[in-house]
Protein backbone atom coordinates (compact mmCIF):
# COMPACT_ATOMS: atom_id res chain seq x y z
CA UNK A 1 0.00 0.00 0.00
CA UNK A 2 2.80 2.21 0.81
CA UNK A 3 4.15 2.06 -2.71
CA UNK A 4 1.09 2.92 -4.64
CA UNK A 5 0.34 5.86 -1.83
CA UNK A 6 4.16 7.30 -3.45
CA UNK A 7 3.26 6.36 -6.99
CA UNK A 8 0.04 8.55 -6.27
CA UNK A 9 1.97 11.38 -4.42
CA UNK A 10 4.35 11.40 -7.50
CA UNK A 11 1.63 11.19 -9.82
CA UNK A 12 -0.48 14.45 -8.12
CA UNK A 13 3.33 16.21 -8.24
CA UNK A 14 3.93 15.95 -11.83
CA UNK A 15 0.10 16.78 -12.26
CA UNK A 16 0.05 20.02 -10.59
CA UNK A 17 3.56 20.90 -11.68
CA UNK A 18 2.41 20.92 -15.51
CA UNK A 19 -0.82 21.98 -14.67
CA UNK A 20 1.21 24.70 -12.43
CA UNK A 21 -1.18 27.66 -13.63
CA UNK A 22 2.12 29.66 -15.75
CA UNK A 23 0.18 31.56 -17.93
CA UNK A 24 0.78 30.34 -21.85
CA UNK A 25 1.71 32.84 -24.44
CA UNK A 26 -1.65 32.83 -25.83
CA UNK A 27 -2.52 34.17 -22.34
CA UNK A 28 0.64 36.47 -22.98
CA UNK A 29 -0.58 37.56 -26.49
CA UNK A 30 -4.03 39.02 -24.38
CA UNK A 31 -6.01 35.96 -25.16
CA UNK A 32 -8.98 36.25 -27.75
CA UNK A 33 -9.04 39.69 -27.72
CA UNK A 34 -5.21 40.31 -28.22
CA UNK A 35 -4.60 37.73 -31.16
CA UNK A 36 -7.67 40.14 -33.07
CA UNK A 37 -5.61 43.32 -32.07
CA UNK A 38 -2.54 41.97 -33.95
CA UNK A 39 -4.85 40.22 -36.99
CA UNK A 40 -6.58 43.62 -36.95
CA UNK A 41 -3.34 45.85 -37.22
CA UNK A 42 -1.32 43.73 -39.31
CA UNK A 43 -4.26 43.56 -41.84
CA UNK A 44 -4.59 47.01 -41.83
CA UNK A 45 -0.82 47.43 -42.46
CA UNK A 46 -1.02 44.99 -45.29
CA UNK A 47 -3.63 46.99 -47.23
CA UNK A 48 -1.58 50.41 -46.71
CA UNK A 49 1.46 48.59 -47.93
CA UNK A 50 2.49 48.23 -51.26
CA UNK A 51 5.36 46.07 -51.18
CA UNK A 52 3.67 43.65 -50.03
CA UNK A 53 -0.30 44.02 -50.67
CA UNK A 54 -0.35 42.23 -54.34
CA UNK A 55 -0.03 38.85 -52.49
CA UNK A 56 -3.48 39.90 -50.64
CA UNK A 57 -5.58 41.64 -52.79
CA UNK A 58 -7.34 38.74 -53.96
CA UNK A 59 -7.77 37.48 -50.71
CA UNK A 60 -11.03 36.89 -49.07
CA UNK A 61 -10.04 39.52 -45.79
CA UNK A 62 -12.47 38.31 -43.88
CA UNK A 63 -11.18 34.40 -44.31
CA UNK A 64 -7.99 35.29 -43.82
CA UNK A 65 -8.66 37.18 -40.79
CA UNK A 66 -10.24 34.21 -39.11
CA UNK A 67 -7.78 31.59 -40.34
CA UNK A 68 -4.69 34.17 -39.47
CA UNK A 69 -6.41 34.64 -35.63
CA UNK A 70 -7.31 30.50 -35.72
CA UNK A 71 -3.39 29.65 -36.44
CA UNK A 72 -1.55 32.33 -34.03
CA UNK A 73 -3.99 30.59 -31.15
CA UNK A 74 -2.99 27.31 -32.33
CA UNK A 75 0.40 28.34 -32.26
CA UNK A 76 0.24 30.06 -28.85
CA UNK A 77 -0.88 27.35 -27.11
CA UNK A 78 -4.66 28.99 -27.02
CA UNK A 79 -7.63 26.95 -26.67
CA UNK A 80 -7.74 26.32 -30.58
CA UNK A 81 -6.51 23.23 -33.20
CA UNK A 82 -5.69 24.91 -36.30
CA UNK A 83 -6.53 22.09 -39.07
CA UNK A 84 -6.62 24.26 -42.52
CA UNK A 85 -3.76 24.42 -45.33
CA UNK A 86 -0.76 23.93 -44.15
CA UNK A 87 1.63 26.97 -44.66
CA UNK A 88 3.50 25.44 -47.60
CA UNK A 89 -0.46 25.01 -49.39
CA UNK A 90 -1.20 28.07 -48.58
CA UNK A 91 1.80 30.21 -50.72
CA UNK A 92 2.24 27.66 -53.15
CA UNK A 93 2.43 29.58 -56.43
CA UNK A 94 2.54 32.63 -54.33
CA UNK A 95 6.74 32.66 -55.24
CA UNK A 96 7.32 34.70 -52.01
CA UNK A 97 10.80 35.87 -51.79
CA UNK A 98 12.89 36.56 -49.05
CA UNK A 99 13.33 40.64 -49.09
CA UNK A 100 9.07 40.17 -48.76
CA UNK A 101 8.76 37.70 -46.11
CA UNK A 102 10.82 39.88 -44.17
CA UNK A 103 8.90 42.85 -45.07
CA UNK A 104 5.90 41.15 -43.40
CA UNK A 105 7.48 40.13 -40.79
CA UNK A 106 8.26 43.44 -39.87
CA UNK A 107 4.61 44.47 -40.65
CA UNK A 108 3.70 41.78 -37.90
CA UNK A 109 5.85 43.23 -35.79
CA UNK A 110 4.46 46.49 -35.87
CA UNK A 111 1.17 44.98 -35.56
CA UNK A 112 2.58 43.48 -32.27
CA UNK A 113 3.81 46.78 -30.80
CA UNK A 114 0.49 48.74 -32.29
CA UNK A 115 -1.77 45.65 -30.12
CA UNK A 116 0.89 46.59 -26.80
CA UNK A 117 2.56 43.41 -27.15
CA UNK A 118 5.68 43.22 -24.82
CA UNK A 119 8.97 42.69 -26.86
CA UNK A 120 9.54 39.72 -25.10
CA UNK A 121 6.40 38.14 -25.89
CA UNK A 122 6.90 39.05 -29.36
CA UNK A 123 9.82 37.52 -29.54
CA UNK A 124 8.08 34.61 -28.10
CA UNK A 125 5.53 34.27 -31.15
CA UNK A 126 8.38 35.33 -33.70
CA UNK A 127 10.72 32.09 -32.51
CA UNK A 128 7.18 30.19 -32.90
CA UNK A 129 6.61 31.45 -36.05
CA UNK A 130 9.93 31.03 -37.46
CA UNK A 131 10.14 27.43 -38.73
CA UNK A 132 7.47 28.17 -40.97
CA UNK A 133 9.60 30.37 -43.19
CA UNK A 134 10.96 27.86 -45.16
CA UNK A 135 7.44 26.58 -46.70
CA UNK A 136 6.39 30.17 -47.08
CA UNK A 137 9.75 31.56 -49.21
CA UNK A 138 9.51 30.65 -53.04
CA UNK A 139 12.68 28.63 -53.55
Amino acid sequence: MRCSSVIFTLLLMTACATGSGQPTLYDKLGGEQGVDKIVNHLVKNIGHDEQVFHYFAEANVKRFKKHLAWHLCDISDGPCDYTGDSMQQIHDGMQINERDFNHLVDLLIDAMYKADVPHPVQNQLLARLAPLRADIIYR
